[in-house]
């Protein structure tokens, strides 16, 4: 017999209003759909390739009245041309050691988190995430994922990426770094790489997640040239 669960239609809900976290004063809604069965990778798929993102077993994106700033965007790897601070960038990190693990949440990954977010997003949406939200982040999937972990020449975890492989390219769901080692950039380096492993997967695209006009967070974003942003007509080039 057919798992009706696991080809059914998908549902789409809809959240209550909150405040925005990236445009003070605004309104910020979401719809969302949960992943499951056996079309779960597909489904998250067609859905990033639509401009969702995907948290645990959920896939969502901004539905705000009146409002339209959060954009998704993807870097063109395969196009991709670094610029001279990206090459500094790179050879800065070339001491790390770079490796592909399961997405299996470790307390060595935690503790790096928490030194993240208490340094630089004290008081967010995630600043009072404990361990068992931490392996609920990255366990609770029911796509092709997995972490990248990046390591100084000593072995010390300095930064992590959980990142999901789609058929045309890489989705970083979330990357967080030691914010005592600014001078190796490991935000745009992790980006970076990715691109590399992108390209050598012959993968044409990153799907960064949504840049947002305005915002100083999102600012780094746009310093991936050429970026594709998803609009009205679909992909096209972004150039700010």
């Amino acid at each position: 017999m057919t798992d009706q669960r696991s080809t059914r239609i998908p549902q789409f809900f809809l959240t209550p209003g909150g405040a925005c976290p990236y445009l003070p004063g605004k309104t910020e809604r979401k719809v969302f759909a949960r992943l499951g069965g056996n079309l779960a990778q597909p489904l998250s798929e067609a859905l990033t390739h639509s401009g969702f993102r995907r948290s645990q077993s959920i896939a969502y994106r901004p539905a705000c009245e009146g409002c339209s700033a959060c954009v998704s965007v993807r870097i063109k790897a395969d196009l991709f041309q670094p610029s001279r601070n990206h090459k500094r960038i790179l050879r800065r990190g070339g001491d790390l050691a770079r490796g592909e693990v399961k997405a299996e949440a470790t307390r060595e990954q935690f503790a790096l988190l928490r030194t993240y977010l208490d340094s630089r997003h004290p008081g967010g949406g995630m600043s009072d995430m404990g361990l068992f939200d931490y392996v609920a982040m990255v366990e609770e999937t029911p796509v092709a994922t997995h972490i990248v972990e990046y390591r100084s020449p000593e072995g010390v975890l300095l930064a992590c990426a959980l990142t999901d492989r789609l058929k045309d390219g890489l989705s970083m769901v979330y990357s967080f770094f030691h914010p005592g080692e600014d001078a190796r950039s490991l935000g745009t380096y992790m980006i970076l790489d990715h691109v590399r492993s992108a390209r050598a997967a012959n993968l044409p695209f990153v799907y960064l997640g949504y840049w947002v006009r305005g915002s100083e967070k999102m600012d780094y974003k746009v310093r991936f040239q050429p970026l594709e942003a998803l609009g009205p007509n679909g992909w096209e080039a972004l150039t700010v």
